[in-house]
């Protein structure tokens, strides 16, 4: 399957809106852009398309109004953008698209909603909600009580997160570059039309951002296209600026960069083990258990595990790792890190079982 049937078959899609395709140089939200944007997916829409916006551009439309000329660092800062920008941004949009008769819903993430299995659960059922009742949700990271611990760090993320959670057919980032580009700011620089698996030097390709009101840059983007392939989802990246470049991408013209998804879509459950927690523990496991879990579909075992890396209790989810430390698979925990340390338990038990193992 390539191109035009993968973006044919697409009725769900999350549309992801960067900062800097929604404010002005004065990082003040952009009406007429906004419009733009709006119209576009009011297109899709009438073509038959459910859409879910993940937008950007609070904090950028907050630093705007309170002075900042650059990203504020300082969370108590970043915080009052986010809440006054938000209020901005909300009105914008209800503008945009009360022309073409269309409701809009406010919905504001934290990474514990996404981690919490039954705010989890609760958080996909309103959006599919929202879908039936033929209104458009915009969501975005609730950035004025966020802090570190619970953030997404990137609305790149938040976008593959929210594809994931429903799941969507499609996720298409639109953003101030034509797409990943090789040999970028050379004269012989081009666009990628087409990614058939990510590996290093499709990574080597993306930079970071350098842009006053946004984060992550190309690089984010990547790590997004990393999740959403995985899971069986195609993206593609494109401009965000061009006034039809939604159009072009869902009639499959040759616009931005397709990310082609892998051959298996991941079950609900193994997506929210794979891509919705930060683990802070991890197992090295020898070449015998790697060979295991990846060829033969195998549990993990204790006899495997080389380096228990941290503490964890039973049911939280783990990184697990080969000897050099490259983390290939997370799952979910049958016992404590205290117990893999106790001569009690037995050498034949499973530690990882595979229906709570994901490879990544």
């Amino acid at each position: 399957m390539r191109y035009p049937e993968l973006i044919a078959g697409a009725r769900r899609m999350v549309l992801k809106l960067g900062t800097g395709i929604l404010t002005n140089r004065e990082n003040q939200i952009d009406p007429e852009q906004i419009r733009s944007l709006a119209t576009q997916v009011a297109w899709a829409r009438k073509s038959g398309r459910e859409v879910i916006l993940v937008s950007s551009g609070a904090v950028g439309a907050g630093m705007g109004s309170l002075g900042f000329r650059t990203r504020p660092v300082r969370l108590g800062d970043l915080q009052a953008c986010a809440a006054l920008g938000q209020v901005h941004l909300m009105h914008a949009w209800t503008e945009a698209f009360r022309v073409h008769g269309i409701h809009i819903a406010q919905v504001l993430l934290t990474h514990e909603d996404l981690k919490h299995k039954d705010r989890h659960l609760n958080a996909r059922n309103t959006l599919q909600s929202l879908l039936q009742a033929g209104a458009v949700p915009i969501i975005n990271e609730n950035d004025a009580v966020s802090f570190t611990e619970l953030q997404f760090g990137d609305n790149d993320k938040l976008s593959a997160l929210v594809a994931c959670l429903l799941p969507a057919d499609l996720l298409v980032i639109l953003t101030s570059a034509e797409g990943l580009i090789q040999d970028f700011g050379g004269p012989d620089q081009s666009r990628i039309p087409v990614v058939e698996k990510i590996n290093d030097s499709v990574r080597a390709l993306a930079r970071g951002t350098t842009a006053a009101t946004a984060k992550g840059g190309m690089i984010t983007k990547i790590m997004a296209a990393e999740i959403v392939t995985r899971s069986g989802i195609p993206m593609v990246i494109g401009p965000g600026r061009d006034t039809s470049s939604l159009q072009k991408i869902l009639e499959a013209s040759d616009t931005g960069t397709l990310f082609i998804p892998g051959p298996d879509r991941l079950k609900s459950r193994k997506r929210w083990i794979a891509f919705y927690h930060n683990p802070s523990a991890s197992l090295l496991v020898d070449d015998g258990a790697e060979k295991a879990l990846r060829k033969h579909g195998k549990s993990l075992l204790l006899p495997g595990i080389r380096v228990v890396d941290g503490h964890f209790s039973k049911g939280d989810v783990i990184r697990i790792c080969d000897m050099d430390g490259k983390e290939f698979a997370r799952g979910l925990a049958q016992c404590a890190s205290a117990s893999l340390q106790s001569d009690a338990m037995d050498r034949k038990s499973v530690v990882v079982h595979r229906d709570d193992l994901v490879l990544l």
